[in-house]
């Protein structure tokens, strides 16, 4: 999403938005204690003045043989071996689909699985899949979910992505996500399943994923999906955050892009780099684990343009439906394109998971929305703005690479504590009109290899993810 203080899907369908704001989300919810968080790399103070937040998220991800071997299987086979998957084995079917994007229809053959129930520790009122896959060209899959409801009802099977790694224009769909999807219950924005009246107190309490592998007739090639799982979150209605205390002195050594040398260029992708904080930011975590494009992949770039990866990122998060590269989702799944890179999108509950994560060198990338004036130092507003955050001050101030900046050498910002987990943390706020709209509610992205240390390991499972 851009910087731009300007309407978009946070703002859109006055507060009917894909980030609805979760009223009396608490009184329904059983709070989860959060569990210890990794060491810190250098405290400022003792362990004891580090709050235990309450975790009204959770997350389920299949990615072991023992997953994949559940469920129902139609046509699919788990793959083996140090990362376990899921392929087609045997079609189980063909079907036409119209691609909406390019105006062509064409037959695939397709096997597909479907996960067991899920019943999530926190009975939800948003629901979020990611998933991370290889798709060969002529290859492609469809992540739906189905959720049921409190009052024993069940949702729709959603389509939460149809997704391709690659966009050959004779090969591949266009990924897209899907609009118009509701049973007057709840409804899709994008990437997000969000219950409609959060008042009622109806909650998904139990959900199942479901994924079809697509590939052209007797081909022999398959999309190969390592990772699917969905985040499931009942954050209270807030207009403000309690204060955390800072825990952690740190800063990893994370590349540093700007969005906005790339104004104007290739505008198809989302407007050109005014609008691609989502990829940027993606970029700049892929790199700091060491992956990244080749040089024949950046083949097509305008050679003149500085930082071609970023292009190149835009392109391939691109979402055809929301016209634009800040799916969630196509992020995560994006990264995992990269060798034994994963990506999840899901929730934090405070600064002081984050700062765990830090702790154990993982960065992040968050996503906040605020007036210029309810940020120092930023010098704009937004109606939606991905940052990746690299660190923590002495004083607990908060270190992110920020894309909207006019450089690559002013990319590092640091950010007030205070101001910083309120615009990420909260659920309501106000636009520069003055209309009540929703806020995030800490939704971040993590990006971490299959090969962990032992502390990354704890940090990432102190906060829900393995």
């Amino acid at each position: 999403m851009d910087r731009a203080d300007r309407s978009d899907r946070t703002d859109r369908a006055d507060d009917m938005s894909r980030r609805t704001v979760l009223a009396t989300a608490a009184a329904a919810a059983a709070a989860l204690a959060a569990t210890a968080a990794a060491p810190a790399l250098a405290a400022t103070g003792p362990a004891a003045r580090r709050p235990k937040a309450d975790r009204l998220v959770d997350n389920r991800f299949w990615t072991s043989h023992k997953d994949w071997s559940s469920g129902t299987h139609q046509g699919t086979a788990v793959v083996g071996g140090p990362r376990p998957g899921l392929r087609i084995a045997k079609p189980a079917g063909r079907t036409d689909y119209a691609d909406p994007h390019t105006g062509r229809t064409a037959t695939w053959e397709y096997a597909r699985w479907t996960t067991p129930a899920h019943r999530p520790a926190v009975p939800a009122t948003e629901l979020i899949a990611s998933w991370n896959a290889r798709t060969p060209a002529g290859t492609w899959l469809q992540a739906e979910l189905r959720g049921t409801y409190s009052d024993g009802t069940n949702s729709p099977w959603y389509v939460m992505g149809r997704w391709a790694s690659g966009d050959d224009k004779d090969a591949d769909i266009r990924r897209t996500s899907v609009d118009d999807q509701t049973d007057g219950k709840s409804t899709v924005w994008t990437d997000t399943l969000s219950l409609d009246d959060t008042t009622t107190g109806l909650r998904v309490v139990s959900y199942r994923l479901r994924l079809t592998l697509y590939r052209k007739p007797g081909a022999t090639q398959t999309p190969t999906v390592w990772r699917i799982g969905a985040m499931a979150s009942a954050v209270p209605d807030r207009f403000t955050v309690p204060a955390s205390q800072p825990g952690l002195a740190a800063e990893l050594a994370v590349p540093r892009y700007s969005q906005e040398i790339h104004a104007g260029q290739y505008p198809e992708y989302d407007n050109g780099g005014e609008a691609w904080c989502s990829p940027t930011s993606s970029q700049m975590i892929i790199e700091y684990w060491g992956r990244g494009p080749t040089a024949d992949d950046l083949a097509w770039v305008d050679p003149s343009y500085a930082d071609p990866q970023v292009c190149h990122a835009a392109r391939y998060t691109f979402d055809y439906q929301y016209n634009g590269c800040g799916n969630w989702p196509f992020n995560a799944a994006y990264a995992s394109t990269y060798k034994d890179l994963q990506g999840v999108v899901t929730r934090l509950a405070s600064l002081t998971e984050l700062e765990s994560l830090i702790a154990a060198g993982l960065p992040a990338i968050t996503s906040q929305s605020f007036l210029k004036e309810e940020l120092t130092g930023a010098g704009y507003g937004t109606a939606g703005h991905l940052m990746t955050v690299i660190g923590f001050t002495a004083d607990g101030d908060v270190i992110a690479n920020d894309p909207a900046s006019p450089s690559n050498a002013a990319v590092r910002r640091v950010y007030k504590r205070r101001e910083w987990e309120n615009i990420w943390l909260r659920t309501k706020r106000y636009n520069a009109s003055g209309k009540v709209v929703s806020g995030t509610g800490g939704v971040c992205y993590l990006y971490f290899p299959t090969t962990l240390s032992e502390r990354q390991r704890a940090a990432l499972a102190a906060v829900g993810i393995r």
